[in-house]
């Protein structure tokens, strides 16, 4: 199996919430049909506020229990990644 890497980048709909809720819905459900192993999740530096959003979102319940773990990146704060583990 080769290791999957996604990308969503939420710039273009930055101010548009249900679009970034969708988003994210989205790329999960990518994620889980290709077996990716990481989703990089670009919410730029701005004020913060989408990517205390994009954390909010992988906090929930619901979402938590189907990623491994996340990772911020110190080097870029505008990024967030999302790592699975498949059996």
């Amino acid at each position: 199996m080769s290791k999957r890497s996604l990308t969503l980048d939420l710039h273009p709909i930055f101010n548009k919430g249900d679009l970034i809720d969708r988003s994210l819905e989205d790329i999960m459900n990518e994620a889980e049909e290709k077996k990716a192993y990481e989703v990089e999740i670009i919410c730029g530096k701005g004020s913060g506020q989408l990517k205390k959003r994009v954390l909010r979102f992988l906090e929930r319940k619901d979402i938590k229990q189907r990623y491994h773990r996340i990772k911020k990146d110190f080097d870029n704060f505008g990024r967030v990644f999302v790592y699975f583990k498949w059996k």
